[in-house]
């Protein structure tokens, strides 16, 4: 009787971990992608949050219009600064008529910020500034 022979089992001892180091850099890279994303859409919400308030300050404010920009830019900076930021020089309040209505005054709010992730190395898929603008009318 003729025997067939059994191939010789290999032995696949540490293939698991072999698999697990080929994996853990590509696994890292879109923890590391989720958490700046995630970063960069905290601060996003932040900036248009920061616009809406400053055209709403400017909105409900009586006065001149040097009072409703003063209001706007301090509601703009005080929304800012509960994500750590400021508006140094990215932001403006304009009083102007409405499109479409030029018989209404409407408070335009921008809101520019420089943006640099929390961890370093995704500056090509992540945008480099955050802009939101606002409108509102005032009167």
């Amino acid at each position: 009787m003729l025997r067939r022979s059994v191939p010789a089992r290999r032995d696949a001892r540490g293939a698991a971990a072999v698999e697990f180091a080929l994996i853990l850099p590509i696994l890292m890279i879109i923890v590391v992608g989720i958490i700046n994303y995630g970063d960069m859409l905290s601060v996003r919400q932040s900036v248009s949050q920061a616009a809406a308030e400053g055209a709403r300050a400017a909105a409900v404010t009586t006065g001149s219009d040097t009072d409703k920009t003063t209001a706007a830019m301090s509601a703009v900076n005080g929304a800012l600064s509960a994500q750590g930021k400021s508006c140094d020089s990215g932001c403006s309040v304009a009083l102007a008529p409405c499109v479409g209505e030029t018989s209404k005054k409407c408070a335009t709010v921008t809101v520019e910020i420089p943006y640099k992730g929390i961890i370093p190395g995704f500056g090509l898929v992540l945008p480099s500034k955050l802009k939101y603008t606002a409108v509102a009318r005032v009167s």
